[in-house]
């Protein structure tokens, strides 16, 4: 298991840079600092000294910038690239466009078709793939550092002349439509579908790909979508691995230089869920278990409640058999064999949700079940014993998401998209430690009234007032 034990050794060195034990990183550290250090003339390299990692920042000479963790004695480098600008900057009608796009990155460019850009990827024992959600279009490449410029230089001919051809195109078309069928009968994108037209419909995020949308798309239009979702101006990079910004800045400058300088993708607007009707949706679909989403209004990383609710949440549905909801409608009531809730902080659609099955004689008392501990946070609130096992378990951990250079990158692209800061990683804990009993009940009663909550059901529930739409 040579490879196994090389990630771990990246984990170990990459992540705990700078510091002798993992309890040291988390405790007893001074505080992070923000260093000046230039590294050659033209590269100018601000060195970002934090408890959890050294992360040096910089800006290439082609104008892209970059975070990185260098660390020198592990021969990987992974590095994420994102673009702002999604599926939601589809043209109207044209839905599916961003997505193929991503999917043809790695399908063939210069004079390598599909299967031999496939070959040359593995001759050089590298990963690279595009995906396109909502509002990013993110590229993810990992090799080994012997073969990082063979490897970089592969992926900068994907970007400056991807061949769009006909095969994997319509291949492409193909597994959508074979997608289009399955998921008529998918609860789960049912319910996503019932959400997005009861609470945003006339919104981007709500717009599906459809038989039609697919009928519309032509290579050359997707290769004229590349090059206004994926611009140098838009490009942000992360990266670890055995380089140092006077090596890796060439490396990005060379991938960045067949992308188109700039071009403008339409604005998308925040989704106001608490002024959507609050309502419960019925979905008739046959099957013997229903399917019960609930979501309500969610709250901004700026928002000073923000730490407090995320550390709610382990209590309410976020913490698995220790959540209350599992507690009651699993381990009390037997009524599902699981029920969860998360917060998502997208500042475009701020939602706090959750959901699970039961069988479709139980929904109503599942649906009644959530509302009543939706209730009984707001009239007893969280015990000190809740409180304290959910901050342990979401400091301690956190460090099991930095386990390879890989998961280092994507975590720091997190950061950066949604604008957290170079010192989030030090702050983090710290935040969630912070919060107390009162905070939480605070949030608890500010945000938890099941009046505030939309709840949809898919399948054929019995005990709920709602009429069916039919699918």
């Amino acid at each position: 298991m040579p490879t196994t034990k090389l990630l771990l050794g990246a984990v170990a060195l990459s992540v705990l840079s700078g510091c002798s034990t993992v309890h040291g990183w988390f405790q007893g550290k001074p505080e992070p600092a923000e260093l000046a250090a230039p590294a050659e003339p033209g590269l100018a390299v601000t060195v970002h000294e934090g408890e959890f990692a050294t992360i040096q920042q910089f800006v290439t000479p082609g104008g892209v910038s970059v975070w990185l963790v260098s660390e020198p004695s592990i021969p990987i480098l992974a590095v994420e690239m994102a673009w702002k600008g999604g599926a939601a900057a589809d043209p109207a009608g044209m839905q599916g466009l961003g997505e193929v796009v991503a999917y043809s990155m790695n399908e063939g460019a210069g004079d390598l078709d599909s299967l031999a850009f496939q070959t040359a990827m593995e001759d050089l024992n590298m990963s690279f793939g595009c995906t396109a959600g909502a509002e990013w279009t993110s590229c993810s490449v990992s090799s080994l550092t012997d073969n990082a410029d063979d490897a970089m230089a592969l992926v900068a001919t994907a970007f400056a002349a991807p061949r769009f051809d006909e095969g994997p195109f319509q291949r492409f078309l193909r597994e959508e439509e074979v997608g289009l069928q399955t998921r008529e009968t998918n609860a789960g994108y049912l319910a996503w579908r019932a959400t997005a037209q009861a609470l945003y419909p006339d919104h981007p995020f709500a717009r599906e790909t459809t038989a039609e949308s697919l009928a519309a798309l032509t290579p050359a239009l997707a290769r004229e979508h590349m090059r206004t979702l994926m611009t140098r101006d838009r490009l942000i990079v992360t990266a670890v691995g055995a380089v140092s910004p006077e090596e890796l800045a060439p490396l990005v400058d060379e991938v960045a230089a067949g992308l188109a300088e700039t071009a403008t993708i339409p604005e998308v607007a925040p989704v106001d869920v608490a002024a959507a009707p609050v309502t419960e949706v019925v979905i008739d679909l046959p099957q013997p278990q229903s399917l019960v989403r609930f979501v309500g209004p969610g709250i901004d990383r700026t928002n000073p409640d923000f730490f407090p609710a995320y550390v709610l949440n382990y209590t309410l549905g976020g913490g698995g058999f220790e959540s209350r909801l599992m507690k009651t409608l699993r381990v009390q009531k037997g009524l599902t064999y699981g029920v969860s809730t998360s917060l998502d902080p997208n500042p475009m659609l701020l939602t706090w949700s959750g959901g699970g099955q039961t069988k479709n004689e139980s929904a109503g008392e599942f649906v009644a079940g959530v509302k009543d501990e939706l209730q009984a946070f707001i009239d007893g609130g969280v015990t000190e014993q809740e409180l304290s096992d959910a901050k342990a378990y979401l400091v301690g951990s956190y460090p099991l998401g930095f386990d390879s250079n890989a998961k280092i990158a994507s975590q720091m692209m997190n950061v950066r998209q949604d604008d957290l800061g170079v010192d989030y990683f030090d702050r983090r804990n710290d935040l969630i430690k912070a919060v107390t009993l009162e905070d939480v009940n605070r949030v608890a009663n500010a945000y938890l009234s099941p009046d505030r909550y939309s709840f949809i059901i898919v399948g054929e529930p019995e005990g709920i007032a709602a009429p069916a739409l039919a699918e």
